[in-house]
């Protein structure tokens, strides 16, 4: 995790480095741990309890030698059935938008909707050891993001609004932009330019962001589009620690949308949000959008 790294996760959960979290072994079974009262009566506790245990699957799976789309398409189907699983268990009556399930618009009569990626990242998971893929699990409710998780079991962490990150203090002199991999922003290289800051490229949107909340990075800025699980879970993490959260040129974000699609996103420290939004605007007004 690195030297400045702190590892948040819930205190009623029992962690190790050497384990996402020390529940029943990992087997065949479909049988899944059952939370303490404490967790079930808590969203923000069974938003990081649901991650994390989704996580700790999703890691013994990857030894069980598949490799390449295999991997993948079996990773992206036992995220999903864990999470729906647990989320018909312990919130029955709410509405569940999935990344890897059909969305029939119910949702938009609800008042509390989970929004879940059940496995953000899926390339840099089928490339073990690779730990830049994550679990994102959030609940909008009555018009916002009100609690959420960002599990990384490579990291054998999990972030969530349960108990905020809290940032450390900038190491680095210069600000670091987390981008993509494989689709950086047209801009980004105009953007670090222009405030003398340097690229750090990695996977996941939520690794992205909660790279921020690390100080493994100061900015994340993503205009290549995005679905709503893609950000819903980092940024109510991101907001709870008191990170700038906004689409790229500054606007809000929303959610539980009949358009699920988010065309970019900022999350960055506070201080650093005018200067990054303002040369977004400036360039989207010059180049186009």
């Amino acid at each position: 995790m690195g030297g400045a790294a702190r590892l948040w996760l819930l205190p009623s959960i029992k962690v190790t480095l050497g384990s996402v979290a020390e529940f029943d072994p990992v087997t065949d079974e479909p049988g899944l741990p059952t939370p303490g009262s404490d967790i079930v009566g808590d969203d923000h506790r069974l938003s990081a309890w649901a991650a994390t245990v989704t996580g700790e699957r999703l890691e013994a799976l990857r030894t069980q030698g598949l490799e390449g789309r295999e991997l993948k398409d079996a990773g992206d189907a036992l995220g999903h059935r864990i999470l729906m699983q647990l989320l018909a268990t312990y919130r029955p009556d709410d509405a569940v938008l999935s990344e890897e399930g059909k969305d029939d618009k119910a949702r938009l009569q609800s008042n509390r909707v989970w929004i879940i990626d059940p496995l953000d990242g899926t390339r840099e998971y089928s490339e073990p050891p690779r730990d830049d893929w994550a679990i994102h699990v959030a609940l909008w409710r009555d018009g916002d993001l009100a609690a959420g998780a960002v599990a990384q079991p490579g990291m054998s962490t999990t972030f969530s609004t349960a108990e905020p990150p809290v940032v450390p203090q900038r190491t680095s002199t210069k600000p670091r932009i987390a981008v993509s991999r494989t689709r950086p922003p047209e801009f980004v290289s105009s953007l670090a330019q222009a405030i003398d800051a340097e690229l750090v490229p990695m996977g996941s949107a939520g690794a992205k962001v909660i790279s921020v909340a690390r100080d493994v990075t100061d900015i994340y800025v993503h205009a290549g589009g995005q679905y709503e699980w893609d950000s819903a879970a980092p940024v109510v993490v991101a907001r709870a620690a008191g990170l700038h959260t906004s689409r790229a040129d500054g606007k809000p974000l929303a959610y539980n949308q009949d358009n699920v699609w988010l065309p970019d996103l900022l999350v960055c420290r506070p201080e650093l949000a005018e200067p990054v939004s303002a040369f977004v605007r400036d360039y989207w007004a010059e180049h186009g959008q």
